[in-house]
């Protein structure tokens, strides 16, 4: 390729845009029909790729054809609409397109300068956001690329502006020496959260844990008491029972103490976007910072996290990079508000998202699921499987009460079977799976297919037999 001319090498570049385009029109068009898990055979053409590396070039359309023809059929159809595991969405239409064109694009979306499309588009999805959600129109928005990210600003955030108010600048003099801070935080908290803790240098060990209800939500009752050291991890969708904590009673009692509140609203913060499920929700608008997924119950591609703070200067004084090839712009860079100085043009995926849904589309997306989950646990129950939660959101957690360690083999036999894909949990302690209906794809059709694939498990395993 060194002898082709820069005309030459961008249309080739062309070329296997094109080509790449045309596999995925044809993966798309099929994956309705296809098995949701890759089949033995499927997973075996994955050794076409084992190779040493080539001594030479290949050429790139070749690249992008055996790319279709090896790995391809080695995908979880995630895209699909009986796609049930890990609270994850199929990528909307505006956002395929869009994805393809941010490939075209390469933009490199550190700063305005470097990405003007990039910085206004993302100031256009932060608005439209706060709208949304209904939250402080003053609040900075960041893009990162996941909800664990997302949780590492907001408490970056937070750890700046409790120390500061102690007279201690954690920026420049770390934590050595530094005054003590406490974290409150359910039972329940994800394990992403733990580990955000531990990347920041507070460290699990400090986390005074409360007590759960039945169905998984923070006891206010049993809350201790806060002070202006204080950050409080509140959570908007357990990522079992999709319960909520009580967060607007959890800030009353914050509020006049100096306490930060958090909230981990990886999927459940789009609750608030349902005239429906906002109650579940209700005064998480009071709290200091917020996180969620596009990726998750939006359908956005992948990475796509979404970073809220009521306070952008705590934001800025913990993350800004300074350097002296950057020029100064009119907004604040997208640098200074996130870890990463490279990334990704993120905020197209969710402007492409709101713009194609619009919020009518964004609560029709979130009522959906929540109606297939409630019919999916109905049906459950009238086969016979105990349903462990309280289905307030789009999650249904089941067991098969006799015996509990069968719970394993249902999941199995209905994966292998590769009608659908849903897995194995534990829910204050016991075993049971969880399926996670966060699909814009999924329809009722799905459903009725994935109840007789559980069926069909049932009888082939010898479950509910008189």
């Amino acid at each position: 390729m060194k002898t082709l001319s820069a005309h030459s090498k961008l249309l080739l570049s062309e070329k296997a845009h094109q080509q790449g385009s045309e596999h995925a029109s044809d993966y798309l068009s099929n994956l309705a029909l296809r098995r949701v898990s890759p089949s033995k055979a499927d997973i075996t053409l994955m050794d076409a790729f084992s190779e040493p590396l080539p001594d030479g070039p290949s050429n790139p359309l070749d690249v992008v054809d055996m790319l279709h023809r090896f790995g391809s059929p080695a995908t979880v159809a995630t895209a699909g609409g009986r796609f049930f595991g890990l609270v994850v969405g199929g990528s909307l239409p505006a956002c395929v397109g869009a994805r393809a064109l941010m490939s075209a694009w390469d933009q490199l979306a550190t700063t305005e300068i470097t990405s003007p499309i990039s910085a206004h588009l993302e100031r256009v999805s932060s608005d439209w956001l706060l709208n949304l959600f209904n939250l402080p129109r003053s609040s900075s928005v960041g893009f990162v690329t996941g909800t664990t990210m997302g949780n590492f600003v907001s408490l970056a955030a937070a750890r700046h502006r409790l120390l500061s108010k102690l007279n201690w600048n954690v920026e420049k003099q770390g934590l050595f020496g530094a005054p003590s801070l406490r974290v409150v935080a359910s039972r329940e908290v994800h394990f992403t959260v733990e580990k955000v803790l531990a990347m920041l240098g507070i460290g699990t060990d400090l986390i005074e844990y409360v007590p759960v209800d039945s169905n998984g939500a923070m006891k206010v009752s049993e809350l201790p008491e806060l002070d202006e050291r204080t950050i409080v991890l509140t959570q908007a969708g357990n990522v079992n029972s999709g319960a909520i904590d009580p967060i607007g009673k959890i800030v009353e009692k914050a509020r006049s103490n100096g306490a930060w509140v958090h909230v981990d609203g990886a999927f459940g913060l789009w609750a608030a976007a349902s005239s429906r499920k906002k109650h579940l929700i209700a005064g998480f608008e009071e709290a200091d910072s917020w996180v969620t997924d596009g990726h998750k119950w939006l359908n956005t591609p992948y990475d796509s996290g979404i970073a809220i703070c009521r306070h952008p200067e705590d934001v800025h004084k913990s993350m800004a990079t300074v350097a002296p090839y950057f020029e100064v712009s009119k907004n604040i860079d997208a640098k200074d508000m996130m870890p990463e100085l490279s990334r990704a043009a993120r905020g197209v995926d969710i402007w492409a998202a709101l713009k194609s849904l619009g919020r009518h589309g964004v609560q029709e997306l979130v009522n959906d699921c929540c109606d297939h989950a409630r019919l999916l646990a109905d049906e459950l129950e009238a086969m016979g499987f105990e349903v462990l939660n309280d289905v307030v959101l789009n999650q249904v957690v089941a067991t098969y009460s006799p015996d509990e360690a069968r719970v394993s083999d249902i999941v199995e036999w209905v994966v292998n079977s590769g009608i659908a894909w849903f897995g194995v949990t534990r829910w204050q302690g016991r075993q049971a799976f969880r399926i996670s209906v966060s699909s814009w794809v999924t329809c009722r059709e799905d459903v009725e297919e994935t109840v007789n694939a559980i069926k069909s498990a049932s009888d082939e395993l010898g479950l509910f037999r008189s």
